[in-house]
Order: structure tokens, then C-alpha cells, then sequence
């Protein structure tokens, strides 16, 4: 599986904020006391792979939690490279993806941008050495509004499928959710 990071946490080359993560915003529903509610977001009545890794992310035993998603069923073609999903010719019809905000859990905290960089790169190690073609993780280190008064690091992580049609890039997005949770709750302790 393709993976990798970025920081983005000043200004944009326009001179605008770059976007920060919000776990205080007026349609947050909190999943960590209650996972199970991940199927009531209208995301998951369009992928429910969505619901099934926001319940595994914000299971009481998981280093992380999510703020935040969206699902795109549709990703037009000058918005994405084929090359950059390991997708050859032919294989990259169709696109869609989605996106997660990660935020540690308890007490936790990436209070320095050094620790939230420490904890992407090796979500990406173990990402990368997973067998699996055409798609992608990118996990973008923002600024997080955890209170309206607490700022602290989040990771925006957007996941990106291909195929040659929509079916064949709904799979493989599940499949990629799947593995995605899988290593955030059993490899991606937070330190």
C-alpha cells in the first residue's frame, strides 16, 4: 500500500490559514463512549468500511480517535495519479477516497509537531509493507483544536482507491480502511 506525510501547518502560499482540525464543531458526534453510533453517519450509508474502521479507531483500546470524516464516491481524474496508487494502464478508471481526523486519545498528546511526524512516519512504515495495489494513504499533521481553548497536533488521513470501475475502487478503499485501522490500533502506539 502507497503511503506517506506532510506537514501542513502555516500559512498557505495565498497567505490563508492552512485548515486545522476541529474536534469542537457544531455536527462533532463524539464515537468514543459509544463506537456503534459510526453507523449513524450519513458517510457510512455510503461505505459502511467507513463505519467499521471509525468503530475500531474509537474502541475504548485505541491510541487514537476521529474528530471528523468525509467520503467522496467520486474523484475526477486530474485530481489524482494513477502512478502514485501503483494502478498501470487501464486500472484507474474510477477513483473515490475518503478522509479521517486522528486525534490521540486519553491524556495523550502531540504537543510538538517532531512527535506527530515520529508517529506518521512509522504508520506509513507499516503501511508501505502491506501488499496492496491501487490506493493510498496520505496523512497530513495539522493543528487540532482538541478544546476551544486546547490546541495540540491532529493527522488529517485521506485514503484513495482506484480500479477500472466503481465496484473494483469501492473494494479496494474497504480493504485499504480495513488495514489502515488495523495498523493505527496494533502498531501506531502514541509517544
Amino acid at each position: 500500500m502507497e503511503a506517506d506525510w506532510e506537514f501542513e501547518v502555516g500559512p498557505d502560499t495565498a497567505g490563508l490559514a492552512a485548515p486545522v482540525i476541529d474536534a469542537c464543531w457544531p455536527g462533532f458526534v463524539d464515537l468514543r463512549h459509544n463506537p456503534e453510533r459510526a453507523w449513524e453517519l450519513a458517510e457510512a450509508a455510503q461505505l459502511p468500511a467507513l463505519a467499521e474502521t471509525l468503530a475500531k479507531l474509537n474502541a475504548p483500546a485505541s491510541p487514537i480517535w476521529t474528530a471528523k470524516c468525509d467520503y467522496w464516491p467520486h474523484i475526477e481524474a486530474e485530481e489524482f495519479d494513477p502512478d502514485e496508487l501503483d494502478a498501470p494502464h487501464g486500472c484507474a478508471d474510477v477513483a473515490l477516497g475518503c478522509y479521517i481526523d486522528l486525534l490521540p486519545s486519553g491524556d495523550q498528546q502531540w504537543a510538538l509537531p517532531e512527535m506527530a511526524e515520529s508517529w506518521c512516519k512509522r504508520v506509513c512504515g507499516f503501511l508501505r509493507a502491506v501488499p496492496l495495489r491501487y490506493c493510498r494513504a496520505d496523512l497530513v499533521i495539522r493543528r487540532a483544536f482538541l478544546t476551544p481553548k486546547l490546541i495540540s497536533m491532529g493527522v488529517t488521513a485521506y485514503l484513495t482507491a482506484c480500479g477500472a470501475s466503481p465496484a473494483e475502487a469501492k473494494r479496494t478503499l474497504q480493504a485499504a480502511l480495513a488495514i489502515f485501522a488495523d495498523v493505527l490500533r496494533s502498531h501506531s502506539t502514541i509517544e
